[in-house]
């Protein structure tokens, strides 16, 4: 393939996850989005939990996850901060384990009520995308049988549709049945909706085709360096090569610390190492992470995809115990971050 052209890397979009940064109960949403802001993103990924503490604090009450009628309201409040600032409210997030549960179960039916209660507040924001990540939830419970998943994102998408709403599939790493990039574009072809695209991103694909928090080595078990490299190029090259542009509605940003001390197992949730990995080992590229961050950012640009860089990190230091930060100057940091990341994404290697 030709190589990329940098002038066309210079306009691309940049946002940030709301639940990417702020390490305190001071650090607020409408602290978080003028922090942002003032750093020169222009959208936020608006995550569910910052939305239901914001409800509570500008309700003056507690409100729960579930209770739509006030999160509709406060969702009115953040649409109108966040044009304040100048930031589009580009996605909503994270939307979890939807797909594979059996038909007419209680599990199903919650999974329902929440689609009509984040529909809602996606229609409160002005957004228009909805982030869906490929289910976790565990085999013993869900089904991983390909056509059922497909009837179940296509009756979300026929869903939304109406509502001029699209859904962005993400594929997590450690999922039960699509861990992979090409995973989830399989399933997205067999979807097939107009409303039904893609969202990638280099933590989940680095860190499931390429890292390892499970090993000593911080890569692949049971292959050399060398055959980790090749295939993972190779994984590249083809992701390159098959996904249509139009088809990626984002990508996400973020690295992951090699461990000192590898994750063997799950934590008392059941969450999966990979999991538990990307809950608190996440910084922003060029921080002191070590996956292959440029190589699937430069695959995802050869698509011709020059649509929303969003970064989501969850940095809670090489350690794992957490960090302190000025918010602004975090923001700021995250920002800088691109301009580097395009020029290696233009050297080719």
């Amino acid at each position: 393939m030709p190589p990329l052209d940098p002038s066309t890397l210079t306009s691309i979009p940049t946002s940030f996850a709301t639940v990417s940064i702020g390490y305190s109960d001071s650090h607020t949403l409408p602290k978080k989005l003028h922090a942002l802001s003032s750093a020169g993103f222009k959208g936020i990924e608006l995550g569910f939990p910052d939305l239901v503490s914001f409800a509570s604090q500008h309700l003056n009450k507690s409100v729960a996850e579930k209770d739509f009628d006030d999160l509709v309201t406060a969702a009115e409040e953040v649409k109108k901060i966040c044009e304040k600032e100048g930031l589009e409210i580009m996605l909503l997030q994270p939307f979890a384990n939807y797909e594979g549960w059996k038909e007419d179960s209680d599990e199903q039916k919650e999974a329902w009520e929440r689609v009509e209660g984040w529909l809602r507040v996606l229609n409160a924001t002005g957004c228009k995308t909805l982030q869906v990540g490929s289910s976790d939830s565990p085999s013993s419970k869900i089904t991983t049988s390909r056509p059922q998943i497909v009837r179940d994102l296509q009756k979300l998408a026929d869903h939304l549709a109406p509502h001029s709403k699209r859904i962005a599939y993400e594929n997590w790493c450690w999922s039960t049945h699509a861990p992979d990039w090409s995973d989830v574009w399989a399933i997205c072809k067999a979807v097939d909706r107009p409303n039904f695209g893609l969202c990638l991103d280099t933590f989940q694909t680095g860190g499931g085709e390429w890292g390892d928090p499970t090993s000593d080595t911080g890569i692949l078990k049971g292959k050399s360096r060398e055959e980790v490299d090749k295939s993972f190029a190779a994984s590249m090259t083809k992701l390159a090569q098959t996904v249509p542009a139009d088809k990626i509605y984002l990508l996400q940003i973020s690295d992951a610390y090699k461990l000192k001390t590898p994750i063997t197992e799950a934590d008392e949730d059941g969450l999966r190492p990979r999991g538990r990995w990307s809950h608190d080992f996440r910084p922003v590229p060029f921080q002191g992470g070590y996956l292959p961050v440029v190589d699937v950012a430069r695959a995802v640009l050869k698509t011709g995809f020059r649509g929303w860089f969003s970064y989501e990190v969850f940095d809670s230091g090489a350690d794992g115990k957490g960090k302190e930060y000025d918010l602004d100057e975090y923001a700021k940091t995250a920002f800088q971050c691109q301009e580097k990341l395009m020029r290696e994404c233009a050297e080719e290697q």
